[in-house]
């Protein structure tokens, strides 16, 4: 699927909540926009974040 309508979405999601809801509402779209990216991108294989947790939990037994 080509990116564009889908970075066209996003923006016209973060144009809204600038607009309408200030800096707050443009925040939190922010965020949640990159909380599904990284969900679309590791549905489709595209990013691997068995590698990230296993060194989270190696921190976490020091």
């Amino acid at each position: 699927m080509n990116a564009t309508p889908i970075c066209l979405a996003v923006g016209l999601a973060l144009g809204f909540a600038a607009a309408f809801g200030g800096f707050g509402a443009f925040a939190i779209v922010l965020v949640f926009a990159a909380l599904g990216l990284v969900a679309g991108r590791w549905l489709d294989g595209e990013i691997d974040l068995s590698g990230l947790l296993r060194s989270a939990r190696d921190r976490g037994r020091r």
